[in-house]
């Protein structure tokens, strides 16, 4: 079976690898990112209707400020978001399955001003055209170096997830960095705009049905277990 490679932040990388040991696969975690919060001024709890949240991180690192928003309604990416909402004390009222874009067009009539906690990296969102949206960035990912003992290991056939485009561009300059041949390596995006940044000249790129962890974790587990693909 090829190893598999996660490198996505803390606390995301021990999960996800947690859940690939569980599936029986020989898996090993190297967070290529550090995520730390940013400075952001809380609009007042009474100037928008719900949060829109696109990743538990938003949570983890938003700070005292969270606290005005407690039982307020909130709209979550996935399962994992809603979790860290429901613990942060908000009220989950619609959870997406295959990004955030699609959870707007669950928005209720009574939630017609939205605000969006988000990291540095975010996608674009196009709100209907009856809803307002406030920003705030409360987060930031750092890239890290490959480390030594992850740049051995890739001079052997692996798989690596890619949960975000960041991600991808950071590790396919990593490689080329170490003159790591991409070749021997193959690649389980979640998403096409995930699979885009990595670029050309994998052994496989391949990308999951849905934009999910679940999704993606079922794919390079079939990536796995294929030495052929």
């Amino acid at each position: 079976m090829i190893p598999l490679i996660v490198i996505r932040p803390q606390p995301g990388c021990d999960a996800t690898v947690a859940e690939a040991n569980t599936l029986g696969l020989e898996a090993y975690g190297v967070p290529l990112f550090a995520v730390v919060p940013v400075a952001w001024h809380a609009p007042a709890a009474d100037s928008f209707d719900a949060l829109l949240l696109g990743s538990a991180n938003a949570l983890r690192h938003g700070g005292s400020q969270l606290s005005a928003y407690i039982g307020k309604p909130s709209y979550v990416v996935g399962a994992a978001t809603a979790k860290a909402a429901d613990a942060a004390g908000l009220v989950v009222v619609a959870i997406g399955h295959g990004g955030l874009q699609p959870v707007l067009d669950t928005i209720g009539p009574e939630h017609r001003r939205l605000l969006r906690l988000a990291g540095q990296e975010r996608i674009s969102l196009v709100p209907p055209g009856n809803v307002s949206m406030i920003e705030r960035i409360v987060y930031t990912s750092t890239a890290l170096p490959i480390p030594h003992a992850l740049v051995a290991r890739l001079r052997e056939p692996a798989v690596v997830m890619l949960h975000s485009a960041e991600a991808a561009r950071h590790f396919t300059a990593e490689c080329d960095r170490h003159a790591i041949d991409r070749a021997r390596l193959a690649l389980a995006a979640i998403g096409p705009r995930v699979a885009a940044a990595a670029g050309e000249g994998w052994r496989a790129l391949c990308t999951a049905p849905k934009a999910d962890g679940a999704s993606v974790l079922a794919l390079a587990r079939q990536m796995c277990q294929d030495r052929h693909r």
